[in-house]
């Protein structure tokens, strides 16, 4: 039997003897390639080289500051080029791309959680993020510019005044509620509306699960999956769902079964003798509520600074059912907030004291605020002094 050396064995074999010499690389430079796959994958997913840019995909941001590097050191191109089928080591110059300074790079990979050790440059992506990490990430889709925002930025402007007038509340995010077009919710900071929600399907996990187009109060908006938002609100401490404004009426004159009552909003006179009081009683009204009695409310009007120190005659009462009293009293505060009356009243000790809850309204536009907010309409409305009117 002829005896073959070890060469000639694996010529028979057919194995290339000469490329398997070419393979053997160091790790050094099989880590160099791997990170080069990565970017090459990410340009035949996206049809695009990555690119630099706070409002870019971290990973993008990574590969776009790998792609850099590696065009800009010699070894790592000759090392690349023969794999290079998609021309990315070309010159960032020639593909009017800015190039980015080292210590930029150092500085975006440092704030991306990567870290490179000296020797191995930034070619050596060791200290990257796991993959429960690298998943919560790509939960939160890019942001871009909304560019039809001016069709949103009124509706945020509305809930911001709604939320601060009470007719709209936050309440923790619970991971069982469902999104759906036309809800609100503060993620991030930032106030998120879900303008549109795409087919629904079922994912991997056999929940079902929809893409949203999701606008922010920054002016940008996102291509989200349900899902990812769910995520995203049940991780986030701060993490609200805004509820709708107050729908129907606040109150009645009358209760339905189960209704529990909540107080009386009561409007005012003064018998006060003070000149201006005087000058304007035909317009100048006390607008509260209580939850119990008017009556034993204005008891001793004539001693509480609050009352002027006068006593007081009952214009009109409403009662209150299954609302908050505070929020309402809110809500009726801010539209006759131009109409306050400005006096400062001194109590039984000389103390002076300036009441909070007169205004400078006629009876008619009082009436009128409270249908609207019986019909929940008042969203918007404030009392404007000049015309004697509401105005939105």
């Amino acid at each position: 039997m002829t005896d073959f050396s070890d060469l000639e064995l694996l010529d028979a074999l057919g194995v290339d003897i000469e490329q398997e010499k070419a393979s053997a690389r160091s790790p050094h430079e099989e880590r160099i390639i791997a990170g080069f796959e990565e970017i090459q994958r990410f340009v035949e997913q996206h049809g695009r080289n990555p690119q630099h840019g706070e409002g870019g995909d971290i990973f993008e941001r990574i590969y776009a500051v790998r792609l850099d590097r590696l065009r800009a050191l010699e070894d790592c191109r000759v090392l690349l080029e023969p794999l290079d089928r998609q021309g990315l080591l070309v010159s960032a110059a020639s593909r009017s791309q800015a190039p980015i300074a080292p210590d930029d790079d150092d500085e975006l990979l440092a704030q991306l959680g990567v870290t490179a050790d000296a020797t191995d440059d930034l070619t050596d992506l060791r200290h990257v993020r796991s993959t429960v990490d690298r998943r919560a990430a790509e939960d939160i889709a890019n942001r871009e510019l909304c560019k039809d925002f001016e069709k949103f930025k009124p509706l945020f402007e509305q809930v911001q005044k709604d939320l601060e007038t009470g007719l709209r509340q936050t309440t923790l995010f619970a991971m069982k509620a469902e999104i759906q077009p036309g809800h609100l919710f503060i993620v991030g900071g930032q106030k998120a509306y879900v303008a549109e929600m795409g087919e629904v399907f079922s994912n991997a996990q056999g929940r079902t699960d929809a893409r949203l187009r999701v606008i922010f109060d920054n002016g940008t908006e996102s291509n989200l999956l349900m899902r990812s938002l769910q995520r995203a609100l049940h991780k986030d401490d701060a993490g609200r769902r805004i509820s709708d404004p107050v729908a129907g009426p606040l109150f009645t004159q009358e209760s339905d079964d189960g209704d529990q009552a909540s107080g009386t909003i009561y409007v005012l006179r003064s018998k006060s003798n003070d000149p201006t009081v005087v000058a304007n009683r035909a317009i100048l009204h006390k607008i509260g509520v209580t939850g119990g009695s008017v009556e034993r409310r204005i008891a001793n009007a004539r001693l509480d600074p609050t009352f002027l120190m006068a006593d007081v005659e009952i214009v009109a009462t409403y009662e209150l059912f299954n609302i908050s009293r505070a929020r309402l009293e809110n809500v009726i505060h801010r539209i006759f907030g131009a109409a306050r009356l400005d006096i400062e009243i001194k109590d039984r000790f000389g103390n002076p004291i300036i009441p909070r809850e007169w205004f400078l309204v006629p009876r008619f536009v009082i009436d009128e605020a409270i249908e609207k907010i019986r019909d929940g309409t008042i969203a918007g409305y404030a009392y404007d002094p000049k015309t004697g009117t509401l105005r939105q």
